[in-house]
């Protein structure tokens, strides 16, 4: 999937991709077919640089409810002939889970779409994970024989068959159809069930990686075998080094750290860290100077989880290096630095914003330093990443530390936060947002009715109201 192109923050459109509550207000006072369109845009060409952990299905169908919405565009998307080309689940997956929020809402023509494209699109493990969810018996009994036949009836169509079952995300319409009373329906179900336990008996019993006994070597040759393959092993294979070396392995792991190949060298930094040795950070600062782009990535990654008093000092000297070692101490400081290191943790934020811009991953660390350590005269910069970012969740989390630093937040973007599409920064939203203002109460009233909304958002808004105001 190639990255979404985001429009302008200032434009109903760039609002709506972003899933800020000011597009949802927006796009509500907008000609309803400018709406419409714009809303259609971000369906059917999902703007999440992450789309599998970033929300946005609840809020777009939420605005077709308050637009009452047509869903023919969906439809044309859904079974265009790109469909049968590109059968990528990021294509048609936010227009399937917007389809399934609006069939919990009682829209029919949204659960009729998820039937058709369940029986006949190339997504359709999806679809029917969504219907799951919320169609009746009689409904996902009559998709049995559609999404059966997409299996032929020969030995590798039945291991096809077995792992799709096996690895189903909501396995209730394979369970109903293992008692389907239509025995050509039932038994192959039930033969898929069996055959995908005994693959996963087999998978247990036949484990792959380190043995009980290995060497420190062996660990190291394993962790560059992986290397080679493509796979990063180094992680585990610091794990193994803990269970496997003894105090007179140190020395080699120091060896390995200063100049072993690159599985090896990786492996050494990670649990020469971890373990606080009193060489990791010498060793850590020539890997950043020495070391092949993936020894200075474990390198960095390393020092940024030591936690000992000794990592936190080394990094306010090192704050200033105009390199990767250098950004690193500025988000070890933002998660382990006392007051004194605002300045620095300041410098790092801007300069990130100034350098990457407002979607630079180092953000979201130094963003949530910026709340813990109450810097307020870095409120200028935290607004400008809360407008501006693509990222929903980067944006809650500078709204998070705009509560904590800014004394306007209870008035400005807590307000429009309260229909933001993350559920948390809805719900930070709803115990800062100022009540003074008619549309909060409205919106608090509403989100404690809906029953797709999450328990603590609703938790947090009846915080916030009486119980005769939520029964309004």
């Amino acid at each position: 999937m190639f990255d979404p192109v985001i429009a302008p923050s200032g434009t109903l459109l760039g609002l709506l991709q972003r899933g800020r509550g000011d597009g949802t207000l927006h796009a509500l006072t907008a000609p309803r077919p400018e709406a419409l369109a714009a809303l259609n845009h971000c369906v059917l060409r999902d703007p999440r640089h992450d789309w599998q952990v970033e929300n946005r299905s609840l809020y777009y169908a939420r605005l077709y409810l308050d637009l009452n919405g047509e869903l023919d565009a969906i439809e044309a998307h859904l079974f265009d002939a790109e469909d049968v080309l590109d059968a990528e689940e990021s294509r048609t997956g936010l227009a399937l889970a917007v389809l399934g929020h609006l069939a919990s809402y009682g829209r029919r023509d949204a659960l009729e779409l998820l039937r058709r494209y369940a029986a006949h699109g190339s997504n359709w493990a999806w679809a029917l994970d969504e219907l799951a969810l919320r169609d009746d018996d009689a409904g996902l009994r009559a998709l049995a024989a559609p999404v059966l036949a997409r299996f032929p009836a020969d030995p590798e169509g039945e291991a096809e068959l077995a792992a799709t079952v096996r690895d189903a995300f909501e396995p209730r319409p394979w369970r109903l159809w293992a008692e389907d009373p239509r025995e050509s329906i039932a038994t192959r179900v039930r033969a898929a069930h069996e055959t995908g336990s005994f693959d996963r008996w087999q998978r247990q019993m036949r484990p792959t990686g380190p043995r009980p006994g290995w060497s420190v070597q062996a660990v190291f040759d394993w962790a560059q075998q992986g290397l080679d393959r493509g796979a990063a092993l180094h992680v585990p294979a610091a794990r193994c080094l803990t269970a496997v070396a003894g105090p007179e392995d140190r020395a080699a792991i120091v060896r390995a750290a200063k100049d072993g190949g690159d599985g090896a060298r990786c492996t050494a930094l990670r649990y020469l860290a971890e373990g606080n040795d009193p060489e990791a950070l010498d060793l850590i600062e020539a890997a950043v100077a020495t070391g092949s782009t993936v020894v200075v990535e474990a390198a960095v990654d390393s020092f940024e989880r030591m936690r000992s008093l000794t990592a936190v000092d080394r990094a306010r000297g090192w704050a200033h290096r105009p390199d990767e070692l250098g950004a690193a101490a500025g988000r070890v400081l933002a998660c382990l630095g006392g007051v004194h290191d605002r300045d620095l943790v300041l410098a790092a934020l801007r300069e990130a914003v100034r350098g990457e811009g407002p979607d630079a991953p180092t953000l979201w660390t130094l963003v949530d330093g910026t709340g813990r350590l109450g810097i307020a005269c870095a409120a200028p910069v935290l607004r400008h990443v809360y407008r501006e970012t693509a990222s929903s969740h980067l944006r809650g989390r500078a709204a998070r530390a705009l509560a904590a630093t800014d004394p306007s937040f209870a008035t400005g973007f807590a307000v429009e936060c309260l229909w933001d599409c993350e559920e948390t920064t809805r719900e930070l939203a709803a115990r800062h947002a100022e009540t003074g203002d008619t549309r909060v109460v409205e919106r608090l009233r509403r989100l404690a009715a809906d029953p797709a909304e999450e328990a603590e958002v609703q938790t947090a808004v009846r915080s916030r109201i009486g119980p005769e105001e939520t029964a309004v």
